[in-house]
């Protein structure tokens, strides 16, 4: 499918759902696949713990995963910066094809790395290697991502059509447990350790190829064209994309921390890390842990266009209000009640519910940043501050409850997770309503459904 020019799109009323409906689905299917294969990781370690790493407990097995899994963050910021500044440079689009090219070399590595047994050492060495490589996809996927679907949404309903980033992230954790949980109908525990994990790596890798095609359909953002297109006026101080223009914005970067440091916790608490909760606290059965993992994903995912429309009406700082503020209160009782029960039900509204609070920040998560900077600096903006947050707090998510529970104070992570979103709680009384007066709406007429 052709693309549609800046003049074919000036014959075009500005609010075309059509088309902006297009670009989302094309943007958000690329979004899906690329958080599947992330996904992948986590949702399959505990079946090939074993095949990368030497023989021990099943803790200290899942404890080497978690740093592979943590390692992988370290290159979010890296991806958040290279492919941000070619985003801002080059185009949204360019960057989406970049990243999820990255992504499909990555899971091809991970399929086909022979286990420990086979070649020793080296199994573990090019398993860093492949989720480094994941790491700098997943570090622009999100940044420019955000950028392209702020940008291309209709004003007024932004936060409806950005949620779709965070719908299409959870629908890719759920593709993974999806298809875990259709492999484990299929396939015995002992082929699902020796091989049948990799299955979740091809089917990953495959899929790019129809990400690729989708991509090169997609429209440019206006946003981005009009910036380009008066490239001159821009070039009389720092370069677009640069570290030195990004510096300039050194509040917007700090809110960026600020409000990422508990959302991206809670998130990765509730999310990757809890299916290993349920397993290795709990002693919920593997197959029963992904069910639950799965349907309640299910609700998660539908809450998110729900809680972005409602910051179309409502703004997006109450919201964000809402959830630090609840966040602060859900943790410990949770996984405190959690770590106590082996019943499927209560499992699943016990992370259910926290999963309904963590919707009032990923909803909109991605168009609060977006709409902090102004077009010249925003695929940047967005994503370095972002990854770096993320890499920090999300990345070692999963290392540093195991590391508590190896310790013997598991219940401390819950105390930890409980302060960093105090802690964004206090960043999102203090920042301004980001939907006003944003610079998404330069040169676009506002308008409020």
């Amino acid at each position: 499918m052709a693309t549609q020019t800046t003049a074919e799109r000036a014959r075009t009323p500005r609010g075309d759902e059509r088309r902006v409906v297009s670009n989302i689905v094309r943007g958000s299917i690329g979004n899906l696949i690329e958080w599947y294969d992330w996904y992948a990781y986590t949702a399959f370690s505990v079946y090939f713990a074993s095949v990368f790493f030497p023989s021990g407990d099943q803790t200290a097995q899942l404890l080497n995963t978690a740093a592979v899994f943590a390692v992988g963050f370290l290159m979010r910021p890296i991806g958040g910066w290279v492919l941000g500044r070619y985003a801002d440079r080059r185009g949204r689009r360019a960057a989406l094809t970049l990243s999820v090219t990255l992504m499909a070399a990555g899971s091809l590595i991970v399929a086909l790395t022979p286990s420990y047994g086979s070649i020793g050492v080296a199994a573990p060495i090019l398993l860093v290697a492949a989720r480094l490589l994941q790491g700098l996809s997943v570090g622009g996927e999100y940044s420019t991502s955000a950028t392209y679907m702020s940008e291309v949404a209709s004003p007024g309903r932004r936060g409806y059509y950005s949620s779709f980033q965070y719908v299409t992230l959870i629908a890719g954790q759920l593709t993974a447990l999806g298809l875990q949980i259709v492999l484990q109908q299929v396939l015995s525990p002992a082929q699902m350790e020796s091989w049948g994990w990799r299955i979740a790596f091809v089917v990953g890798a495959a899929g790019a190829v129809i990400v690729l095609w989708l991509r090169r359909g997609m429209d440019e953002s206006e946003s981005f064209e009009r910036a380009a297109s008066e490239g001159g006026k821009e070039q009389s101080g720092p370069a677009r994309g640069s570290l030195r223009l990004l510096l300039s914005y050194p509040r917007q970067c700090l809110v960026v921390v600020g409000l990422t440091m508990g959302g991206t916790l809670f998130f990765y608490t509730y999310t990757t890390y809890l299916q290993k909760f349920m397993v290795n606290t709990s002693g919920i059965a593997k197959p029963t842990a992904a069910w639950i993992n799965f349907f309640a994903l299910l609700v998660f995912v539908v809450l998110q266009p729900v809680m972005g429309l409602l910051s179309d009406r409502v703004g997006r700082r109450p919201m964000l209000i809402a959830f630090g503020a609840l966040g602060t209160v859900v943790v410990v009782p949770s996984l405190t009640l959690l770590s106590h029960t082996s019943d499927p039900v209560y499992a699943f509204l016990l992370m259910v519910v926290p999963l309904a609070v963590s919707s009032l920040y990923t909803s909109i998560s991605a168009v609060v940043k977006a709409e902090l900077f102004p077009t010249s600096i925003r695929a940047l903006g967005v994503g370095l501050p972002y990854a770096l947050t993320v890499a920090v707090f999300g990345g070692t998510a999963e290392y540093v409850a195991l590391w508590f529970k190896n310790a013997g104070h598991e219940n401390w992570y819950f105390y930890y997770v409980t302060a960093c979103v105090l802690v964004s709680l206090l960043v999102y009384i203090r920042m301004r309503e980001t939907s006003d007066a944003s610079p998404l709406d330069e040169g676009v007429s506002r308008s409020r459904d």
